[in-house]
């Protein structure tokens, strides 16, 4: 008894949550809360900001590096000691004593030091700053890309929302039918017109609706749970399409692959990241260039300066060998470039394979349109005669029922046409979106 019970909830259940207040939205008013809220373009714009923080530091090509110091030290080091006296300027002519010299006593020293290193010739790092920016620049349109297919992803949903409605609307008024069908049957079986079978398929004929019309209902609930998902946002209720589902008028598209879409960007981006990354990896072969100058303050109290000096100049560094790594780093970075240079052509390649599938698949679509339409028509004519028929007691219960789920199917799949139509128009514009 109690699994009855639970059974009998849970088929309730679809019926109790789509009878929760209904939240009325436009597709306009979900595609802006998608573009502002949706997490994956929040993920996507942190994605940009980090690509943009590796940028940033390759600024460190033409900018110094300036760092101070203040260190405390004490030593008895005849060496040290006599250098700590000089750089204090505090060396007198008794130090020179060689007992004085040999056997100093602990002398403190505070020193204080302002470090600059400017960098003038690393032509490895200029090449791997065009790297970064162009890594930046392949995250923008990922970002952009990103955009366009949350936005067609909304419109799909929204459509799936409009044809769940659709789908419940339908089943509900074959229910209202099939209920008046049960009626005029018991009343046909009552007067002795009909037997006891052609009730119990009329019966069947309910029952069958109803379950549809709940599993639609359940549709109804799980479209409007992914379009507040795609919105980030939590709905009290149900969501509620205020534009209709209508057959989308054509818009022009282009016929071939366009090579300023996001996508095709982005990867181009890419590859030319792996070329300035392959031609920075040959420049470590050639010397670099930096200069570098310091000025320190002494004494031997912490926190005073009675003493100071500095130091300037200028290094040219040349790594001649590393054991072979950098031959093997520069090999796998050209590996690199070439293999990003083909991905890309085999995107290319697949990307207008996919636009010529969407241009016969939206061909298909416009034609089975026109046949779902007129087989809508066919069916609706028969259903009003067979009815007229039946309440004369000049059509068999059988005719009726076929005629009844037939016009309530063809209701349903023009719908569904419909919803393939449109998403096929706008699958295809997605594709050759400049």
């Amino acid at each position: 008894m109690k699994i009855k019970i639970i059974i009998t909830l849970f088929g309730l259940l679809p019926a109790i949550l789509f009878a929760q207040q209904t939240v009325p939205i436009s597709k306009a008013a979900v595609l802006e809360k998608v573009i502002q809220q949706n997490n994956k373009l929040k993920i996507g714009e942190q994605q940009v900001l980090a690509a943009k923080g590796d940028y940033n530091q390759t600024n460190a090509v033409f900018l110094p590096n300036i760092s101070a110091s203040h260190s405390g030290m004490a030593t008895t080091n005849p060496l040290m000691a006599f250098g700590f006296k000089l750089n204090q300027e505090i060396v007198t002519q008794a130090d020179f004593n060689p007992n004085n010299l040999n056997n100093p006593s602990q002398i403190n020293m505070f020193a204080t030091k302002f470090e600059v290193q400017q960098p003038l010739i690393n032509v490895d790092g200029i090449y791997q700053r065009k790297a970064a920016k162009a890594k930046w620049n392949a995250t923008q349109m990922q970002l952009a890309r990103t955009g366009d297919y949350l936005s067609l992803e909304t419109e799909k949903a929204y459509m799936q929302l409009q044809l769940a409605y659709k789908s419940v609307t339908v089943l509900e008024t074959a229910h209202k039918a099939a209920n008046e069908n049960l009626r005029l049957a018991n009343n046909s079986f009552k007067q002795g017109y009909l037997q006891q079978s052609d009730v119990l398929a009329v019966q069947v004929r309910v029952t069958e609706v109803e379950n549809q019309l709940q599993y639609a209902k359940s549709n109804v609930i799980n479209a409007s749970e992914y379009l507040a998902v795609l919105m980030n946002e939590e709905v009290e209720g149900v969501l509620k399409p205020t534009d209709s589902l209508m057959v989308a008028s054509e818009l022009s598209f282009a016929e071939k692959l366009s090579n300023s879409r996001a996508d095709i960007q982005a990867m181009e981006f890419a590859t030319e990241a792996y070329k300035q990354n392959y031609k920075a990896d040959k420049m470590t072969f050639l010397p670099r260039l930096n200069a570098f100058g310091s000025y320190e303050l002494y004494d031997d109290q912490i926190f005073q300066a009675d003493a100071n000096g500095y130091l300037y100049g200028a290094a040219l560094t040349w790594n001649l060998f590393e054991g072979s790594k950098r031959f093997g780093k520069t090999q796998k970075s050209k590996v690199e470039f070439n293999q990003a240079n083909l991905e890309l052509d085999q995107y290319k390649a697949e990307s207008q394979l996919e636009i010529n599938k969407a241009k016969r698949m939206f061909q298909d679509s416009k034609n089975n349109l026109k046949l779902t339409e007129l087989a809508l028509e066919q069916s609706k004519e028969a259903l009003r005669i067979r009815t007229n028929r039946f309440t004369e007691g000049l059509e068999r219960t059988t005719d009726l029922l076929m005629a009844e789920t037939q016009f309530s199917q063809k209701q349903l799949e023009f719908f569904n046409t419909v919803f393939q139509h449109n998403y096929a128009l706008a699958y295809l514009q997605f594709l050759t979106k400049n």
